[in-house]
């Protein structure tokens, strides 16, 4: 049985989730207002991210899966008390600045991949949400030049790059249902 793929204008720190995926960069810097307000609910999940972007560990291309602690995974650390067992640091880009590249986002979602298998199998994981403000580009037109050669890279657009790959990459997960959320600018 494969994955049910649902976007969702719902916020995604209401979801109900078992499993979060938080695009992210490897330079450790956060400013999408939700993953602000993510790195104010979950402490644990800010700190081990920061660190391994600080020690050089993050790689862009990666995905950092961090466990929750029980104790800080309680009812007091927010008003929503559907609290996600895991989160994971899908690392998309270098900067929060920069666009993400094709190749750096299906990195990601293989490596995502291949840690959500065991959890599904595993750890009886059913219910993901994921925010995707972070994987669309304000203007889709934007063109960033490459460090590596000079060239200009096209940002990714939303339905023929970004949802395709999500598509791809985790329709063959088994028995679960993963929440997009996009933002309200978005049609669903």
């Amino acid at each position: 049985m494969m994955a049910n793929l649902q976007l969702t204008h719902a916020s995604i720190l209401n979801s109900s989730a078992q499993l979060l995926i938080l695009p992210v960069n490897n330079a450790g810097v956060v400013l999408d207002p939700v993953l602000t307000r993510a790195k104010t609910l979950f402490p644990d999940n800010y700190h081990r991210y920061h660190c391994a972007c600080r020690d050089g560990s993050l790689s862009v291309g990666s995905c950092l899966l961090h466990k929750r602690a029980r104790e800080q995974a309680g009812l007091g650390i927010s008003s929503n008390g559907n609290q996600p067992s895991y989160i994971a640091n899908l690392v998309i880009s270098n900067h929060p600045y920069h666009h993400i590249r094709k190749r750096w986002l299906i990195a990601a979602l293989i490596d995502l991949q291949q840690q959500m298998m065991p959890l599904i199998r595993y750890q009886g994981i059913r219910r993901v949400a994921l925010l995707a403000r972070p994987l669309i580009s304000s203007n889709p037109r934007d063109m960033t030049p490459n460090e590596n050669d000079g060239t200009r890279t096209l940002a990714l657009d939303w339905e023929a790059d970004t949802l395709a790959l999500l598509t791809e990459y985790l329709q063959d997960l088994p028995k679960l249902r993963v929440d997009i959320h996009l933002p309200k600018n978005i049609s669903l």
